[in-house]
């Protein structure tokens, strides 16, 4: 079922003082096939039939062009996680924000720029969610110099890291389940490169696990993508060090560290020098980090996969007993099995909390032409992130809360859950043709929560009489509108509305810098002398910390709607997400450009409109 890619690069232009800007072409068939892990076989939705899909490498400054073929029987739309869309919000992928989805039996093309990026990025499904086996690397190296010009030591070889979980289940059918409020879907493995690992087995014969082969003494630039629907995950490789060099395709200032932390959606590249004795193999282990007691206890299952030391083939020995020696470190001893790591406990969310405090960016001149922090807010806002219930019966304003079957459990951002509004296109589209069309559909996001409590009260995750009182809450197409070039700051704080979970909150379109993180509840008088505005680190997906806050800034100056989500699958089908509309600035170059085409969605009439969203990811 799988179709082979075709990649053809075209030269645009040359000149002798720098390399070629190129046309990377690539094809994307989206089909299902058939996988068997764990004893069961399961129907899938991949790309060219590879889980994870096809990489796309490309060169800063190149052009990209993706035909989506959807031979599946799903809607389907793909977003470029991390690529700007300067002046192009129409390819973001968000459906019915910026495009219609992509029906079955229908075909997309996708043409974008990845002009003044560099690094690690990602793409995946927007719809269902099919992210958890729709999705593949994005690598942009720099255009001058190639990996010569990093800003660190050349790496013998670049290696994609996709950490993901296994589901033996319709993905459509749990997006559906989480839409209207059941939340008992769990995912049956975790995988690293798309492979289980010998933590699992069926009927004793354990699955098999992604091999990273390492030359000693040679280092290796690994490229880790967290793809997962659920977790954030510590990565661990016994007997190495990482050195963290860039995070969400935004160069970092070195930091060594043995277990790097990495939430859905972000990304991390780092070192790794294969310094360890030769003649042993070692686990690289992806872990889970799990909420504690009194949260609702969620299954979560480590993998890992070996790390095995090898000479390459052209290796020159200058004697026979070391060409033995050589032989006999291609593979482990018989006898050994490899060395684990020890991981953090299951619940240790401190050392994700510091590593990422540990994270500053790199601000050198021929790394990255970062700009400075703006000093000048214009807009701030603070934005709480919890759980709450709507009542079951569209339309009815009063029903029984707590643990009841009259309401459904929804996630929020102020206390309003995102839901589309009932088009005949895309947001985007009826936006560009006339703003004020939207005008009596949408509802803007507030500057803060309704009211102030106490955000981090444990006894507000078990139902009772204090939660009850803070629970009920409303649907709403949810917006906030940003003129052009204001410098927005904007507090995230999470709450313990039945949960006490983290936050990793991802914004299209832009950048974030991030001023500072903290534990308990934000406190302006107290924090804002915290903030970092000489080198805070730069991502497009920001983690908030469990029970605590984060305060980032960013300037609104890409035109268009940009989605602002949690990436925790089950808070974005559950509707904790909004839309960031930035207005035309005053000249063409300021200005979002005509789309490629006008088109109506065609909907199926038995679907609801969120339900024909089916959930962006």
């Amino acid at each position: 079922m799988a179709a082979a890619v075709t990649a053809v690069v075209f030269i645009l232009s040359a000149m002798s003082t720098r390399a070629s800007a190129a046309l990377i072409e690539q094809t994307f068939v989206v089909s299902q096939m058939r996988m068997t892990h764990l004893c069961r076989e399961t129907l899938v939705t991949v790309v060219n039939g590879q889980l994870p899909g096809p990489m796309i490498e490309a060169t800063k400054g190149d052009s990209v062009i993706v035909h989506v073929v959807n031979q599946s029987p799903h809607n389907m739309t793909i977003h470029w996680h991390g690529v700007k869309q300067q002046l192009n919000c129409w390819v973001d992928g968000v459906p019915m924000i910026t495009q219609c989805p992509i029906l079955p039996n229908h075909n997309f093309t996708y043409r974008f720029d990845v002009a003044g990026q560099e690094g690690t990025l990602w793409w995946h499904a927007h719809v269902f969610s099919l992210r958890g086996t729709v999705h593949g690397a994005f690598i942009i190296r720099p255009r001058h110099g190639g990996a010569n010009s990093y800003p660190f030591p050349k790496a013998h070889r670049e290696i994609p890291i996709v950490i993901g979980e296994w589901w033996e289940m319709d993905l459509e059918q749990m997006d559906s389940d989480f839409v209207h409020g059941f939340l008992d879907d769990q995912p049956s493995a975790s995988t690293i490169n798309g492979k289980l690992g010998d933590l699992f087995n069926c009927e004793g014969a354990v699955e098999v696990g992604y091999v990273l082969d390492m030359e000693p003494g040679k280092t290796y630039l690994l490229r880790v993508i967290n793809a997962a629907l659920f977790s954030e995950y510590y990565l661990r490789i016994s007997g190495h060090k990482f050195t963290v060099v860039a995070g969400d395709a935004n160069y970092v200032n070195p930091y060594r560290t043995d277990i790097p932390a990495i939430s859905p959606g972000e990304t991390v590249d780092a070192l790794v020098v294969a310094d360890a004795p030769p003649d042993r193999s070692y686990y690289m282990v992806a872990k889970p980090i799990l909420t504690p007691p009194p949260d609702p206890q969620i299954p979560a299952f480590a993998t890992r996969a070996t790390v095995l030391y090898k000479y390459s083939s052209n290796h020159n020995h200058s004697n026979g007993a070391a060409a033995a020696l050589s032989s006999r470190r291609r593979r482990p001893r018989s006898d050994d099995a490899p060395v684990a790591p020890e991981m953090p406990d299951e619940f240790d969310m401190m050392t994700s909390f510091y590593f990422r405090g540990n994270l500053t960016s790199l601000r050198r001149r021929h790394a990255q032409h970062l700009p400075a922090v703006p000093a000048q807010v214009d807009e701030r806002m603070f934005v709480t992130l919890g759980l709450g219930s709507v009542c079951r019966r569209r339309g009815q304003q009063s029903c029984k809360r707590g643990d009841s079957d009259e309401t459904i459990s929804v996630a929020t951002m102020n206390n309003v859950s995102f839901e589309l509004p009932d088009l005949k296109t895309s947001m985007l589209d009826a936006y560009y043709r006339n703003t004020s069309s939207m005008d009596d559909k949408v509802v803007e996001l507030p500057d803060g929560p309704p009211r102030m409590f106490n955000f981090t009260d444990s006894a507000l995750m078990p139902t009772g009489p204090e939660e009850e009182e803070l629970e009920p809450t409303s649907r709403a197409t949810v917006v906030r509108r940003f003129r052009h070039g204001a410098v927005v700051e904007v507090v995230f704080q999470s709450t313990a509305m039945w949960q006490g979970d983290s936050n990793p909150m991802h914004l299209h379109g832009h950048d974030m810098f991030v001023l500072a993180q903290g534990l308990g509840n934000y406190d302006a008088a107290r924090d804002v002398a915290r903030y970092n505005l000489v080198d805070p680190p730069v991502r497009n997906t920001v983690l908030v910390p469990r029970l605590g806050w984060v305060a980032v800034r960013f300037v609104a100056d890409n035109p268009g709607m940009w989605f602002m989500h949690c990436h925790y699958d089950f808070h974005l089908s559950m509707g904790m997400a909004a839309v960031f509309i930035v207005e035309d600035g005053t000249t063409a170059d300021t200005s979002l450009p005509p789309p490629p085409v006008f088109s109506s969605c065609s909907h199926d009439n038995s679907l609801k409109p969120q339900e024909f969203f089916l959930k962006a990811k």
